[in-house]
């Protein structure tokens, strides 16, 4: 089993759309809880999404309505899609993996992998 690995950032426009992906060689994501955290300059990481080993998502409030939490079983990826990007979105997105099919919470601690993160900038 390889790393996590996050792609997909970039810098945007506020209102304009991003989508991250998570990729790891050799996991099988339907067994494990995914989730999206991020984390703005000096600030701790925060739960963004997260989507079960059946394909529940729950979302963080700053997230909900917006954000879409995805996860390909063939592919063994999850995805981010962002919309209506706000400055106050800016952040290192990163993924993660809980041990188990079930996601219990969207606090960080509660995920042991994470990968090296991909940079999201919104401009206003």
């Amino acid at each position: 089993q390889g790393p996590l690995a996050e792609s997909g950032g970039g810098s945007v426009q506020a209102g304009e759309s991003l989508s991250l992906l998570c990729e790891a060689p050799g996991y099988r994501y339907r067994s494990y809880c995914m989730g999206w955290f991020r984390q703005a300059a000096g600030k701790p990481r925060e739960g963004v999404a997260t989507i079960d080993g059946w394909g529940k998502a729950t979302y963080a409030d700053s997230a909900r309505g917006r954000f879409t939490v995805s996860r390909d079983d063939v592919k063994n990826t999850a995805s981010l899609q962002m919309d209506n990007l706000e400055p106050k979105d800016t952040a290192m997105y990163y993924c993660g993996r809980r041990g188990g099919p079930t996601c219990n919470t969207l606090h960080p601690d509660d995920f042991g992998s994470f990968g090296q993160g991909t940079q999201v900038t919104v401009s206003s």
